[in-house]
């Protein structure tokens, strides 16, 4: 294995990190709006809306520890095989990858939980009567 190699997730791990604090960013500012309209009284709509925002949250800030993981294992990786110790760069670099793994499954659930909190939205605008 070349020093290229993991130099080739370089990117690909630093525009996901930036999405991922995109994501955050936008939970952040649904989390105050949500907060600003609701008052001092609670619908049950929210309640359910806040369970599955904290879900989220921590979802997020776990796929960012595994994301810089992968980030540190990576750099390390490239800086064994700088140093010519393969077999560790070679290993260090396996594990950047199952970090990176871990980081993108809980992306995927996140994900899952997202597309829940839509369905909350939609059956809660069905409930609603019909204008004639």
């Amino acid at each position: 294995m070349t020093l290229t190699t993991p130099g080739l997730l370089f990117p690909a791990i630093s525009l996901l990190l930036l999405a991922y604090t995109n994501r955050f960013l936008v939970l952040a500012q649904l989390i105050r709006e949500l907060n600003a309209r609701e008052g001092d009284t609670l619908r049950p709509l929210v309640v359910q809306q806040i369970n599955n925002l904290k879900k989220r949250i921590k979802l997020i800030r776990l796929m960012q520890v595994w994301g810089v993981f992968s980030f540190i294992l990576c750099t390390l990786s490239m800086f064994a095989l700088f140093i010519d110790i393969s077999l560790l760069g070679i290993v260090l670099f396996g594990a950047s990858l199952c970090c990176l793994v871990a980081s993108l499954m809980l992306s995927l659930y996140e994900i899952h939980i997202s597309c829940d909190a839509i369905e909350i939205e939609l059956n809660n605008i069905e409930k609603k009567p019909m204008q004639e």
